[in-house]
């Protein structure tokens, strides 16, 4: 009985790994979004028919970012090892977690801006034309204000998918709560360790959609 108990996860445990995913979702997002807003918008003003058209730039970076996300996440991981190693010095872990993580996540990222942004009224874009605003203005006082409600839900839906990808890193030791559920849930036949874990996941994605949706119905009323 007392090496169940031994085995058992404990509360101090849950709240380490809760803070390990919190981590690893926060910098990843951060990262990803640094990377996959400018890329989004670079995909939208070099396609054809775009404000600055650019057909060589388009062709070279809308494959790579399909190729990225034709990846599975665990693949991606793997594949990607020697590369997180030689960035962070490790493989495991929240910090080798993160790597894999923002590759992940930035073309999942700038494929929501992008068709977030193709959604804002051509006429927004030839009343800017109209006024003589640089193609930067363009962007930034036109194309990103109108396309702000949905770029509020691509985020949060990248949050909640970053949120799916932290709990497979733990299937290579990748930290976090996905670690918990399969140290404990899995190899240790925890069945309150699992329950636990998917319920935590549960909470916090429903947070995160309810959220996401009130910011971006404010956004759309003013």
């Amino acid at each position: 009985m007392s090496d169940l108990f031994d085995t058992a996860v404990t509360g101090d445990q849950f709240l380490i790994a809760l803070q390990d995913t919190l981590v690893m979702v926060s910098v990843s997002l951060g990262f990803g979004s640094l990377l996959g807003l400018p890329l989004g918008v670079i995909l939208v003003i070099c396609r054809p028919g775009g404000i600055m058209p650019n057909r060589l730039m388009h062709q070279i970076l809308n494959p790579v970012v399909n190729i990225i996300r034709s990846l599975p996440f665990i693949i991606l991981l793997i594949t990607i090892l020697p590369l997180t190693r030689l960035l962070v010095n490790t493989t495991i872990g929240t910090a080798g977690a993160i790597v894999p993580l923002v590759i992940f996540i930035a073309p999942y990222i700038s494929r929501l801006v992008e068709s977030a942004l193709l959604e804002v009224d051509e006429g927004i874009l030839e009343s800017a034309n109209a006024m003589g605003a640089t193609t930067f203005q363009t962007i930034w006082y036109f194309m990103l204000p109108e396309a702000a409600s949905s770029l509020v839900l691509a985020l949060t839906t990248a949050t909640i998918g970053l949120l799916g990808a932290t709990a497979m890193a733990g299937t290579v030791g990748g930290g976090g709560i996905g670690d918990l559920a399969i140290t404990y849930g899995y190899q240790r036949f925890d069945a309150f360790a699992t329950l636990t874990t998917a319920l935590v996941l549960i909470v916090i994605v429903q947070l995160l959609q309810t959220l996401g949706t009130r910011l971006s119905r404010r956004i759309r009323r003013e």
